[in-house]
């Protein structure tokens, strides 16, 4: 009855992180501050930057910095805008959008670069991704989890909103002029695929169990990203899957690759 004022409110709801009933602690490593952004620094040598996915944090990613630290990187891992112990967005307080992500990305690689290899998890991905596809340099990528297209999440959110086709309509061009980008933009596959410089050989992890993120958007994004690697597993879910020790040594040994070559 009402579908602008539904679709303002709903892009209030999109834009607003959940924050997690608990946030780990990383111990050890050195602090670091960019701008409203936090993080800490482990190790010595090539730099590897640990991206979390929405309404996450740095602390879901803590298996992955001793290994690769042992490998002999150097990890970078901090939290997003409005995430974490960072402070706000350009939106405010605990409001973001997936190219603020974006962004936030390439000032951490602008700020600690070179960069050796992003990991990116969920949401997290999707913006690793698309920073690449955007041009933040890095040599090599990984991608846990990944989001592939946010446009095919909209219909699941108004479905379970409750609004239909002409206020979703409504709440995606809102959406488009709130973020400056349009949806099919942030469409990683078809960016990928249509890429006309030369992409980082990127290694894509996704699980058949996954409650969060479709498994099917990570071989869509293999299948598009040229020469990227597709690994599926079962039973690990969205978040397990970063503390399972299989998947642990596939990223450090995709990140640490050219390293060991070259020794």
């Amino acid at each position: 009855m009402a579908p602008e004022l539904v679709a303002r409110g709903a892009l209030r709801l999109w834009c607003r992180p959940a924050r997690p009933a608990h946030r780990a602690v990383i111990p050890g490593g050195t602090p670091l501050r960019i701008g409203q952004m936090v993080g800490q620094v482990w190790g010595d040598g090539p730099t590897v930057v640990l991206v979390h996915g929405w309404g996450g944090h740095r602390g879901q990613l803590a298996s992955l910095v001793g290994p690769l630290v042992a490998a002999g990187l150097r990890v970078v891992a901090y939290d997003a805008p409005s995430h974490g112990d960072s402070g706000p967005g350009d939106l405010g307080r605990r409001r973001t959008t997936l190219p603020e992500m974006m962004s936030a990305l390439d000032r951490v690689v602008a700020d600690q670069g070179p960069v050796r290899a992003v990991v990116g998890h969920s949401m997290g991905a999707a913006a690793s991704a698309l920073a690449v596809l955007d041009g933040t340099p890095v040599q090599r990528l990984v991608l846990v989890t990944p989001l592939a297209d946010p446009s095919t999440y909209t219909v699941g959110f108004a479905r379970t909103l409750g609004f239909g086709e002409r206020t979703r309509h409504r709440f995606v061009a809102r959406m488009e002029a709130l973020a400056g980008r349009r949806l099919a933009e942030l469409d990683v596959p078809v960016r990928a695929a249509n890429a006309d410089v030369p992409l980082p050989p990127t290694l894509v992890l996704s699980d058949r169990d996954d409650k969060e993120a479709d498994h099917a958007d990570g071989a869509r994004i293999a299948r598009a990203w040229p020469g990227a690697e597709l690994v599926m597993s079962e039973g690990l879910g969205h978040r397990r899957i970063l503390r399972d020790a299989e998947t642990i040594k596939r990223i450090v040994a995709h990140v640490a690759q050219e390293r060991h070559m070259s020794r």
